[in-house]
């Protein structure tokens, strides 16, 4: 059956609107129009597909929960690998892990870093093809993680298709986790159907994120913070030339292509401005919408990153920087224990 032009320019009218009001209700926090329009340009597209089938594309809105359940993951190997951080505790080795950069870089002066806040939630790794969103992954081992892209799908915080043309296979690295209040919430629609309530934040979005039924996660409040990016080939100039110089100003790239980013990072110069972040973090976690447990610090110009490289499997650029570990949350009126496993030979999984 042929489609008449109104119904197709229609069609992708509302998908344009229907993504347009997800970034401002699931990004920006800032929705513009009540939950009912929303509801109604939804349902309107809906139809609109339902007679015409041949309008369905996968970056449509109305196919975030359209797989069918799983009987197990497949495996899906990272081009490039999602390596660990090492962990600092205190101030001495903050100071001496920017020692160690300036000492191989042979450089006297102060550096600049990118410094964030490290999530509690569950990394993810994102690759879009020529703009689309193709296949994500868990971190797994590093090398080889578990294949989420239906569950990945079905979170309205990461675009199907990103806000310009992209060309090749675009790596966007990030952390799948759940906001405080959505938390809440979610323990108190699980006790109200008598069902196991989560233990945490994170507990519940890993729980979440790897559902063998896509239409399950789709029901749970995920969000997503991406926390940087590359080409899958890293041999490609051509593409990889048009990544921005600093990571601080990959993450506003990323954020120009409609991929949520956490605005709270800063860039700061030497051990003192990471320390200084450090502590004003630890004083704002408590008002924060999500938990964190440390931030998290990176040499920001990229071409230093490169020459710093690797060390074991852990980037000489890149520092974790723990919180101490609390032993309760604050849920609902009262202490949970909190799930702290502890992390082989002091490594943290990169975020």
């Amino acid at each position: 059956m042929g489609i008449p032009e109104k119904i197709s320019k229609r069609a992708a009218e509302l998908r344009k609107l229907i993504d347009r009001h997800d970034y401002r209700y699931y990004v920006l926090d800032a929705p513009s129009i009540p939950d009912a329009e929303y509801d109604k340009l939804f349902r309107e597209l809906a139809d609109l597909e339902a007679q015409y089938p041949d309008l369905i594309v996968p970056e449509s809105p109305t196919q975030r929960v359209g797989a069918t359940p799983l009987d197990s993951f497949a495996k899906i190997e990272h081009t490039t690998p999602m390596l660990s951080l090492s962990n600092a505790f205190d101030e001495a080795e903050v100071r001496a892990f920017d020692k160690r950069v300036r000492d191989h870089l042979d450089f006297a002066g102060i550096i600049d870093y990118a410094a964030d806040p490290k999530f509690d939630g569950v990394a993810v790794s994102l690759i879009y093809r020529n703009g689309k969103l193709f296949r994500g992954g868990t971190r797994g081992d590093g090398n080889v993680g578990e294949d989420v892209t239906a569950n990945l799908r079905t979170i309205k915080a990461i675009p199907l298709k990103l806000g310009e043309s992209v060309p090749g296979d675009f790596v966007v690295r990030g952390e799948v986790l759940m906001f405080k209040k959505d938390f809440l919430q979610l323990n108190r629609d699980q006790a109200g159907r008598g069902e196991k309530e989560f233990v945490n934040p994170r507990n519940a979005a890993a729980g979440s994120l790897r559902q063998l039924d896509p239409k399950i996660t789709a029901t749970r409040p995920l969000r997503f913070f991406a926390y940087g990016a590359h080409f899958s080939d890293e041999k490609d100039e051509e593409h990889s030339a048009k990544l921005p110089s600093t990571h601080r100003k990959v993450l506003d790239h990323l954020e120009k292509l409609k991929i949520p980013v956490c605005r709270e990072g800063e860039v700061v110069r030497g051990p003192d401005g990471l320390l200084a972040y450090y502590e004003k973090m630890n004083r704002r976690r408590e008002k924060l919408p999500y938990d964190i447990d440390g931030v998290v610090y990176r040499v920001n110009e990229n071409m230093l990153q490169i020459a710093l490289g690797y060390v074991a499997r852990a980037p000489r650029f890149s520092l974790a920087h723990k919180f101490a570990a609390e032993e309760a949350t604050r849920i609902t009126g009262e202490y949970l224990p909190l799930d702290i496993s502890p992390r082989a030979e002091g490594y943290e999984s990169v975020w």
